[in-house]
């Protein structure tokens, strides 16, 4: 996929003239504007991501002009990352309207089209390595017998199995619980759940000047899995808005912006949407730590780091924040 292309002329990078003109260029944001292209997904920005794009929009005219400049084909791979709920894809949506608007060709792409299994099979595969893992921990640390077993699978019945709390009751439901989690960070946000070879791939082509992509659509059933030919001759920036756009296993990224939040914001945001009927059970929580962790680890690359409160800070303030 994405081998074979004609390739654009070269376009002009963004100069320090063009930065500087268009960081003080006041741009109207309209109540509908162009989204990411993940089926279904629907965006509702508000004032608060419209104040983040703005605040981030000179800072990233300003990592695009030295990007640009290196690349042979005038173009850049930018990524908006962070938890979920934090508005990855309205600020990518408005980031890229807002390049759009300024004369800068810009595409934005769902990372979330790129896992190996449809939602709910993924949602079933991460439930099964934690509690194929739990089990196998209790195996190794000698905990495994018909009586601890039973209370095992009462808590996974009830979908409870995830709760530190029951580690206070029976001490041996730790070798469960952690080995469980240990086993659940080994597959989220690895090449296990997700095919980063194929989106460094096609941000490879991008770079490279291909005129057109085949992009993946992936929805939330077997039947909606499909792949269209995109038209980027006149595109400049890719913008991918995705959990794991810093993640050590791309190599084409250029300009990650990390968006942060705390899982407790996360699962608030959550929460106000109603994403879905477990928000707050303990496997979930789970999830977010876990993906908060990856996020944290990885926060040194991001070349802009935004703040909840709309600030762009430096990674020595986002340690501070975080701790």
């Amino acid at each position: 996929m994405n081998t074979v292309f004609d390739k654009i002329s070269p376009m002009k990078a963004i100069s320090e003239d063009m930065v500087k003109e268009l960081a003080t260029k006041e741009i109207s944001i309209p109540a509908d504007i162009p989204h990411g292209d993940m089926p279904g997904d629907k965006i509702e920005i508000g004032d608060s991501h419209i104040a983040k794009a703005k605040t981030i929009f000179p800072r990233l005219l300003e990592e695009l002009s030295k990007v640009t400049a290196a690349n042979p084909y005038g173009r850049a791979v930018v990524t908006v990352c962070g938890g979920s709920g934090v508005g990855k894809s309205e600020i990518a949506s408005l980031l890229s309207y807002m390049l759009e608007q300024s004369g800068i060709g810009s595409y934005t792409m769902s990372g979330d089209n790129y896992p190996h299994r449809i939602p709910m099979y993924n949602d079933a595969e991460r439930l099964h390595t934690f509690r194929q893992c739990g089990i196998r921990g209790m195996v190794d640390g000698g905990a495994m017998n018909p009586e601890n077993y039973k209370i095992v699978k009462k808590l996974q019945e009830e979908n409870d199995d995830a709760n530190a709390a029951h580690v206070q009751e029976h001490s041996w439901f730790s070798t469960y619980l952690d080995a469980g989690k240990k086993g659940l960070a080994e597959y989220l946000g690895t090449p296990n759940e997700t095919d980063f070879a194929e989106v460094d791939t096609i941000l490879a082509a991008f770079k490279n000047g291909a005129d057109k992509l085949w992009l993946k659509r992936m929805g939330r059933d077997e039947s909606t899995l499909w792949y269209d030919e995109v038209d980027m001759s006149k595109k400049q920036v890719l913008i991918i808005e995705w959990t794991h756009g810093n993640t050590d296993c791309m190599k084409e990224v250029d300009i990650p912006i990390l968006l942060n939040s705390t899982p407790q914001e996360t699962l608030e945001h959550r929460r106000s949407r109603a994403r879905d009927g477990k928000v707050d059970s303990p496997f979930t929580m789970m999830v977010l730590e876990l993906e908060q962790n990856k996020l944290v680890s990885q926060a040194h690359k991001a070349k802009i780091i935004v703040s909840k409160a709309g600030e762009i800070i430096s990674y020595d303030k986002f340690k501070e924040l975080m701790m």
